[in-house]
């Protein structure tokens, strides 16, 4: 059958009359020709014979309707879905990590197992934020939700995920305000996060955006960042309770350090094994500067042998302190004459 037979065939179309034989027909007769070849219908009867056709292709139309309607429906999905408006179910391993990175790992975290089992027991109650990956198809970034992935991958199940087409601009900053406002980046984690979005071009603008920081306080940031390096950062961890004054010491400490002071501290297993801010305070520590030797306190005693007076020196201070039950009233009689005693040591400083 060919294909217009088909397509015939689908439409209900009756099959055309077979051609008359070659020889020429008759000649009609005026009045048949008229009985067989009536006016055209009135409008309303012509209308009405219009669609008694439709009745017979109704079932091909209606698959066909349907069919169209169920494109229409994917394609108006495809679109909610990369508008970001619906959320979807991916597999973990199909997300890679942002470009910029914004934690600190912590072989020791705490909170994973607890976030585990509230995903366990309760389900992925917020999603995380994702963008197609630039380079890689078939896959994503995450902007925000990096704990969220690992506890779908622990718990071998999808993750429940927004995906919007963001801009590497518009990651970042979504990434620093979901850390804004969740405030669980430690110092030392905004502190990297600030200086690997220096270091990747952004200007300053996007980065105070993305940290929700004025100038001031972004170059302390991204200074700590600078002075503790990578690697005892790494060693650390994130260490949520030293904040911006402990860890602008840590850095202080640093740069005074001799290298190599700490490594054999941070290759210790037993280190390794301490929660991250245990981990913090040892190293701060082992970085102190050594403690200068305090001479023992002095006694200066009269010519009875009566200790009268007590010295105690420091590299910056000198501390004396009388014993009123050994000579009441010495110590006013100093203080009243103190201007005196300071105007003949200045004197006797001035001389040749």
């Amino acid at each position: 059958m060919s294909r217009k037979s088909n397509l015939d065939a689908l439409f209900g179309a009756r099959p055309a009359a077979k051609p008359a034989s070659p020889e020429a027909p008759p000649a009609p007769d005026p009045e048949a020709f008229a009985a067989a070849n009536p006016p055209p219908p009135e409008p309303e009867f012509a209308a009405a014979n219009a669609r008694a056709p439709e009745r017979s292709r109704s079932g091909a139309v209606r698959a066909m309707s349907s069919t169209l309607r169920g494109l229409a429906a994917r394609a108006d999905a495809a679109a909610e879905i990369e508008a970001g408006t619906v959320v979807v179910e991916i597999e973990p391993e199909r997300i890679d990590d942002s470009f910029i990175a914004d934690r600190v790992a912590d072989a020791n975290d705490p909170g994973l197992a607890a976030l585990v089992e509230s995903i366990r027991e309760s389900g992925q109650q917020v999603p995380i934020l994702v963008r197609p990956h630039p380079s890689a198809p078939d896959r994503y970034q995450v902007a925000y939700g990096r704990r969220r992935i690992q506890a779908a991958r622990h718990l071998a199940q999808a993750v429940r995920a927004v995906v919007r087409p963001l801009t590497d601009a518009e990651l970042v900053v979504a990434q620093g305000k979901e850390n804004l406002e969740r405030q669980d980046l430690s110092y030392i984690e905004r502190a990297f996060f600030a200086l690997r979005l220096e270091e990747h071009g952004f200007p300053r603008a996007t980065i105070t955006a993305a940290m929700g920081v004025g100038k001031g306080d972004l170059s302390t940031l991204i200074s700590v960042a600078r002075t503790v390096p990578a690697e005892i950062v790494r060693a650390i961890g994130p260490a949520p309770a030293a904040g911006r004054p402990r860890w602008m010491l840590l850095a202080e400490r640093v740069r005074t350090a001799e290298p190599g002071q700490i490594a054999d501290l941070l290759a210790d297993p037993g280190f390794r094994d301490k929660p991250t801010n245990e981990r913090f305070a040892a190293v701060l520590n082992a970085l102190a500067p050594p403690a200068v030797p305090r001479p023992a306190p002095q006694v200066w005693s009269d010519e009875a042998g009566r200790g009268i007076a007590r010295i105690e020196r420091s590299p910056d201070r000198v501390a004396l302190s009388f014993d009123e039950r050994a000579e009441p009233g010495l110590a006013d009689y100093l203080l009243d004459r103190l201007p005196e005693i300071l105007a003949a040591y200045r004197a006797g400083r001035t001389r040749p």
